[in-house]
């Protein structure tokens, strides 16, 4: 039973480096799953701007998203994710999972929900990364799980891709004519593609909701310590979150994404300095680097989120009924 790095000798410093590439890969498989969500989300956005005439302006400037950028989208991220340590990771992750219940809680279920799967992206990437750390700590294949892993990840995300200029070239024509069996599928049950995102999401979570609990509370020696670290930063939370509600709901367009980041990272900062480490400064800050990168990135995507969130919903689900009753027909 050998690791990857067991076949060589034990120079000073090997240890390390093999760590740094574990943390290169859990980034990796991290990016992948953002970028299969992107995917995903484009693929949907796209479908519905292109069956609704008052969308084609939307429907073109999702077209228009320049493809080259894609995988310089997923090697910003994994760097960022590689950089970023796992105590950090968990409490983003900890962060957006308060954030996500009390948004479903406070719009009712459907409303203003699309967005979410957009800013998300940041927390998910953390989110795999916890997971991966928690569940691979101690392994005696960590490296080649992580290897296996992140093959998988890269190869599902190509895949996306290809879905992805698949339907924005094709899927017009495929569909007026019933000719490819995959865009048949998006235009019976394209519907589906959030209930699917949804589910997935809760899954991965709720995981790195566990595995970050697991990796914050083992710095503790003991129940006073974590306390004094869980009871300011509860509080923390809850003020946030009453603040981007509140935001949220003065705001049209769906809140500032930018100014709302801002203020997150701002908040988790002035914590760190006093209940967290000096790694963690340096930590929070890539972070928001991470956060502001991936909203850039999905910039046309969040308008065309906001403009399918101002749908209403009784009509909405009059469609949604209306494409269920023809589908069974």
């Amino acid at each position: 039973m050998f690791s990857l790095g067991s076949w060589l000798p034990a120079f000073p410093g090997l240890a390390w480096g093999w760590a740094l590439l574990d943390a290169f890969l859990q980034g990796l498989v991290g990016a992948c799953a953002v970028s299969v969500l992107c995917s995903l989300m484009k693929v949907y956005l796209y479908v519905q701007c292109l069956h609704n005439p008052e969308r084609q302006a939307e429907k073109e400037a999702i077209q228009g998203q320049r493809a080259v950028l894609e995988p310089l989208h997923v090697l910003v991220l994994t760097g960022v994710l590689s950089l970023v340590g796992s105590r950090v990771a968990a409490l983003v992750v900890l962060e957006f999972s308060l954030r996500a219940v009390s948004t479903v809680l406070s719009h009712g279920k459907g409303a203003h929900s699309s967005q979410l799967y957009l800013l998300c992206q940041y927390s998910l990437g953390c989110g795999v990364s916890c997971g991966l750390s928690f569940l691979l700590e101690g392994a005696p294949h960590r490296s080649w799980n992580l290897l296996l892993a992140a093959g998988l990840a890269g190869l599902l995300a190509l895949q996306c891709r290809r879905l992805v200029r698949h339907v924005c070239a094709l899927y017009g024509l495929h569909s007026r004519d019933r000719y490819c069996g995959l865009c048949i599928l998006l235009l019976s049950d394209r519907h589906r593609v959030p209930a699917l995102l949804r589910r997935a999401l809760a899954v991965a979570f709720a995981v790195a909701d566990l595995a970050a609990v697991e990796l914050i509370n083992r710095d503790f020696l003991s129940t006073a310590e974590a306390v004094r670290f869980w009871t300011p930063l509860t509080i923390c939370y809850a003020l946030l979150v009453v603040y981007m509600q509140e935001e949220a709901r003065q705001s049209a367009d769906g809140g500032p994404v930018f100014q709302t980041v801002l203020v997150r990272m701002g908040g988790l900062f002035i914590l760190l300095l006093t209940v967290g480490r000096w790694s963690d400064i340096l930590h929070v800050l890539v972070s928001l680097l991470g956060e502001l990168w991936c909203l850039l990135q999905a910039g046309v995507l969040l308008r065309a989120c906001r403009g399918q969130d101002s749908i209403p919903q009784p009509h909405w689900e009059r469609q949604l009924g209306s494409g269920s009753e023809e589908t069974s027909g």
